[in-house]
C-alpha cells in the first residue's frame, strides 16, 4: 500500500480531501491531507512573511519528519509550486508526483506569471484593496461566471466551498521557483479535469513553455472530466484513479 501526501489548491485546506481521503484509506493507504501555512484551520499563520519557501517548507518537514517513504505526492491547482519544488528536495522518498489540474512550470516563473496581464492585473487590485496587501480573496465561487471550473459541484458543495475558503497567502503565488539544473526523474503523473489530454500534448509539441515540460518518459496522462474542484465533484472517482496509479 502507498503512502499519499494530498495538497490542496489555493484557498483550500486538507479539508477539501476528506472524501478521497477516506476512499483511500478504506483500501489500505496510508494518508496525510495537508494544511499549508496560513490556510484554512491556519488561516491564522498567514503573516507577511508566508511565501512559497514556508509552503514548500511545510511539506518537506512532513514528509522527512515522519520519515515517509516511497511517497505519491499529489497537488492540486495553486499547489503545483509547493509540490515541485518540495519535490525536487526530497527525490529519494517519492513515489510518484501526481499533479492534479495543474503542472510544474519553469524554472525562475511564478505562479502569477502564468496569469494573462489583465488576470494578474485584477488579483494584484484585490490583494491591495481586500487582502491587506498579502492575501489573494477567495473567488465567489459563482457557477453563473466561472461554468466550467465549477462544473460538478452541487450547491451543497459550493456553499462549503464559500464557507471553508479562506484567503490565500500573496507570497507563495508571487515567488518564482528555482529549479534545480538536473530535475529528478520521479515518475510523474498529470490528471486532467478541465482541458483533454490531445490539447496538453498539442501545446507541448508546438513548443509552448510550460506544457512541453510535461513530457518524457517519466511522464503519463489520465483524465477526470469535471470540473477544477475534482475532490469535490468527484471524489470517489478520482480516489480510485489515484489507488491505480499508487
Amino acid at each position: 500500500m502507498a503512502t499519499f501526501v494530498l495538497v490542496p489548491g489555493h484557498w483550500l485546506g486538507g479539508w477539501a480531501w476528506r472524501e478521497v481521503a477516506g476512499e483511500l484509506r478504506a483500501a489500505g493507504h496510508e494518508v496525510f491531507a495537508v494544511t499549508l501555512t496560513g490556510l484554512a484551520e491556519r488561516a491564522a499563520e498567514a503573516t507577511a512573511e508566508v511565501d512559497l519557501d514556508t509552503h514548500i517548507a511545510d511539506l518537506v518537514e512532513l514528509i522527512e519528519g515522519r520519515d515517509l517513504r516511497e511517497v505519491v505526492l499529489v497537488g492540486h491547482s495553486g499547489a503545483n509550486m509547493a509540490v515541485t519544488g518540495a519535490a525536487d528536495r526530497v527525490p529519494g522518498r517519492l513515489a510518484r508526483v501526481v499533479y492534479l489540474d495543474t503542472a510544474p512550470l519553469p524554472s525562475g516563473m511564478a505562479m502569477l506569471d502564468f496569469q494573462d496581464p489583465d488576470e494578474r492585473a485584477e488579483i494584484e487590485r484585490q490583494v491591495r484593496e481586500l487582502g491587506g496587501g498579502r492575501l489573494i480573496p477567495p473567488p465567489p465561487f459563482d457557477p453563473a461566471a466561472d461554468p466550467d471550473n465549477l462544473a460538478g459541484l452541487d450547491e451543497e458543495r459550493l456553499a462549503e466551498l464559500r464557507k471553508r475558503a479562506t484567503p490565500q497567502p500573496y507570497g507563495p503565488a508571487a515567488q518564482p521557483l528555482t529549479r534545480p539544473a538536473e530535475i529528478p526523474d520521479t515518475p510523474k503523473t498529470l490528471i486532467m479535469t478541465t482541458m483533454p489530454v490531445a490539447l496538453v500534448e498539442e501545446l507541448a509539441a508546438g513548443g509552448n513553455p510550460v506544457f512541453s515540460m510535461m513530457t518524457g518518459p517519466q511522464w503519463s496522462y489520465r483524465e477526470l472530466p469535471t470540473g477544477h474542484w475534482p475532490m469535490l465533484s468527484r471524489p470517489v472517482e478520482l480516489a480510485a484513479l489515484l489507488d491505480e496509479l499508487a
